[in-house]
């Protein structure tokens, strides 16, 4: 027998996943909010509502974009942007903002730095704080990339914060990942680390124009040669080295990025690897939840909660050794439930 608070969730359920479908952007955004919600009820709800969503999502183009700051990378996506809805795409961009490491806050001026693409009818931007997580990207992106796809949404783009210790996490949840750089900033390698590089399908040169035009072709040429040293991640695609500018208007580079992003996907879809990838995308998608739900019921356990404060100090007085400290805290749990 159904409760009123079961007929209340299902109707909640059928709200937002309607809502979605419908592309009825005040409730797509009422959706997503629902998300980043830390609240218990609402991730229980969530976790519905994705679920409900998943047989609509996966055919749009997933696409990553980082970059060193100033490479430009919001006028590159609002360029682009505008060009694919002019073109009758139904555009995402997930614009993932640096968060305050004081107050958590984030500055979330994506939608005043894309103008044009923010009133688009069929376009969609959604800023987010980070929420300092590794890899530049907010710790809901992929649910909210979902619940885009299920509304119909057939390009999706991920902004991330910047090139950092952990920027690959991005290219686990796309299908294409693009890295723009800028030329003229001395060697050009220097701000790259390798494991950027070794998952990146592409790497652009911006602001190729006026005097910088050598400059990002001299720089395009150093990038293609390093990566000749590296073994590419995918046996039937090589990573492109390219040039673009966001504000020429006249065979800008830019819709050579789209052919390439497009000829990378079929590439990978012919050969298997496009299926093949979203697959293992999505199991270490559900083992890195895993992972974070183990860590938060880890510190929320009482036994934990009333040992931590003790441990720490005697690390911290060096009268215990982190090993030592470590397997106390980790076997308390298994030596309580033993008496």
């Amino acid at each position: 027998m159904k409760t009123s608070q079961d007929n209340s969730g299902l109707k909640d359920l059928t709200y937002y996943t309607q809502g979605v479908r419908q592309r009825d952007k005040r409730i797509l955004a009422k959706t997503i909010t629902l998300i980043e919600s830390a609240r218990h009820e609402h991730q229980q709800l969530a976790r519905a509502v994705v679920n409900a969503l998943l047989p609509y999502t996966g055919n749009a183009v997933r696409l990553g974009i980082s970059g060193v700051p100033g490479a430009g990378k919001s006028t590159f996506i609002e360029t682009l942007g505008t060009r694919l809805v002019n073109q009758g795409h139904l555009v995402a961009v997930l614009a993932v903002d640096p968060s305050s490491q004081r107050s958590g806050g984030s500055v979330l001026a994506d939608k005043t730095r894309m103008e044009n693409l923010s009133t688009a009818e069929n376009a969609f931007i959604r800023p987010s704080p980070s929420g300092g997580t590794l890899g530049g990207v907010a710790g809901k992106t992929r649910e909210t990339m979902l619940v885009c796809e299920a509304a119909g949404y057939d390009v999706m783009i991920v902004e991330t914060v910047g090139v950092g210790q952990s920027e690959t996490t991005v290219a686990s949840m796309v299908d294409f990942f693009l890295l723009l750089m800028i030329a003229g900033a001395g060697d050009e390698l220097q701000g790259i680390k390798k494991g950027v590089l070794e998952v990146a399908d592409a790497i652009a040169i911006n602001k190729a124009d006026g005097d910088n035009v050598e400059k990002a072709n001299m720089a395009r040429k150093q990038i293609e040669a390093a990566l000749h040293y590296l073994i590419p991640a995918s046996p039937s695609w090589s990573p492109r080295a390219l040039t673009c500018s966001s504000l020429n208007s006249e065979d800008d580079g830019i819709k050579a990025i789209w052919s390439t992003v497009l000829e990378h996907r079929e590439t990978i879809g012919k050969s298997g690897e496009l299926d093949a990838k979203r697959r293992r995308q999505a199991v270490d998608w559900m083992w890195s939840l895993v992972e974070e739900g183990l860590k938060m019921r880890f510190y929320k356990h009482p036994e934990i909660k009333s040992r931590l404060g003790e441990i720490t100090r005697n690390v911290a007085a060096g009268e215990m050794a982190p090993t030592v400290a470590a397997d106390e805290l980790l076997f308390s749990l298994d030596n309580k439930e033993a008496v």
